[in-house]
């Protein structure tokens, strides 16, 4: 092997992959565990929101949605852009324009301004999965790719249960505009940091791919314009069916963790904000855990379909309890959000089969359609769900927030069952790839 000039053994080689993969892997997740932070706040700064701004249910939902509706639409447009640009300027731009964006966020002075700042907060992190998503697809082995999406996952919602009890215990002591505004200037220096250390790929580095490590050819680059793959990945019907779990289970899963957990846990079962906030951590422990175990369980398995169904099935029986107001006890509500969480993830895994479905060299491109349900599941059912209670809404005032009663919120999970049931249809039609590339098997 041969780089800069000098020979390489294999060994050497080995190890600079090691070093190297895990380097661009941990700036990207870092940027990635951001991205989480920003979708799952509003939850537990909702009540400070709508102080600060004298905001409705449905204006407050209309914030917490504006970061969903950039960011689904930037998922095609990133999908090629980590596929023909490349990871490093990706997440260096993005890095930069979330971070201008959480500082705006933080220092807004009107609801149209906190606005505009988290729009560009959802422009700026709406990179960072597919960037980890390509890091994974071609620093790793092919048959780890599954375990490493979930663990991606996994990491990435360490930024969702920062932004759920530790934002709680963090705004007793200062403002959520002194977080928003410190939680910029870190995004800033990340992005800098990361145009100076992440790696796009192997070959860019003068190293092996993966495969060649395996002793196999690595795969055929794209032929044609760019625009052309996109066109293949879009035409070809086995990349959509997953695209309905992606919208129907991850929409209803942003949108209650992301926003209204907490409100309803407080409204219908009384508890304190800490406790509320501490069902949406379990919550989304759940899922993080359940992402890795998923991922996981399929590369064991081989196989796709059964872990998806499955979990998309138990996750919409999950939304019964609550739906029918049952009165749940303490340990009751903890282990529902727990299994809640656990069983959403059964959805991540929709990601491997709309590439494992396309040609290796579009995996940015086809992760990218998929990924588009779950932003515009939430863009959708966050302004619904609160245009729904706003229209029941008997007036009730408490501490300056508006207070729903349970049947406003019945509706709201009826809705949200609805889109669970969709997503569970759409991952029957699943083609199982049997953990491998279809087009190359």
């Amino acid at each position: 092997m041969q780089q800069e000039g000098r020979i390489i053994t294999r060994p050497q080689a080995l190890a600079r992959i090691r070093r190297l993969r895990w380097t661009a892997f941990g700036l990207v997740m870092l940027a990635y565990i951001l991205s989480f932070f920003h979708r799952m706040a509003p939850a537990a700064i909702s009540g400070e929101l709508q102080q600060s701004f004298q905001a409705s249910g449905v204006a407050l939902g209309a914030l917490a949605a504006s970061y969903f509706y950039i960011y689904m639409l930037m998922q095609i447009p990133t999908g090629v852009l980590v596929d023909t640009l490349g990871v490093r300027k990706v997440v260096t731009i993005g890095g930069l324009v979330a971070g201008g964006g959480s500082i705006l966020f933080g220092s807004a002075g009107t609801l149209i301004v906190a606005s505009v700042g988290r729009l560009l907060v959802g422009l700026g992190v709406s990179v960072m999965f597919l960037s980890a998503m390509k890091i994974n697809a071609v620093w790793f082995h092919e048959r780890h790719f599954g375990t490493m999406s979930g663990l991606t996952i996994l990491l990435g919602n360490l930024g969702a249960v920062l932004a759920a009890a530790p934002l709680a215990w963090v705004l007793a002591y200062t403002s959520w505009r002194t977080v928003f505004v410190g939680i910029g200037i870190y995004s800033i220096v990340l992005g800098i940091v990361s145009w100076f250390m992440v790696p796009n790929s192997p070959a860019e580095a003068g190293l092996p791919t993966m495969r060649e490590v395996e002793g196999r050819n690595p795969h055929p680059p794209h032929q044609g314009d760019w625009y052309h793959g996109l066109i293949q990945v879009m035409k070809n019907r086995e990349t959509w069916p997953g695209f309905w779990p992606a919208l129907g289970v991850a929409g209803t899963l942003f949108t209650f963790a992301g926003l209204w957990a907490v409100p309803y846990l407080y409204d219908v079962y009384g508890m304190s904000r800490a406790m509320a906030t501490n069902h949406t951590a379990v919550l989304l422990t759940g899922f993080a855990v359940g992402s890795l175990f998923a991922g996981s369980l399929s590369d064991r398995m081989g196989k796709r379909r059964p872990v998806i169904i499955a979990g998309v099935a138990m996750y919409s029986l999950c939304w019964l309890p609550m739906l029918l107001g049952w009165q749940l006890g303490l340990i009751a509500s903890y282990s529902l959000f727990a299994l809640m969480g656990l069983s959403a993830s059964g959805f991540t895994l929709t990601w491997a089969s709309a590439k494992e479905v396309n040609p290796p060299a579009l995996s940015g491109m086809a992760t990218s359609v998929v990924n588009i349900g779950p932003f515009l599941g939430a863009a959708i059912l966050q302004p619904l769900v609160g245009w729904t209670m706003d229209q029941g809404w008997d007036g009730t005032i408490v501490g300056g927030v508006r207070a729903y009663s349970m049947e406003n919120y019945q509706v709201a999970l009826g809705i949200m069952l609805a889109f669970s049931v969709i997503g569970l249809i759409g991952a029957l039609r699943i083609r199982e790839t049997y953990c491998r590339y279809v087009s190359t098997a």
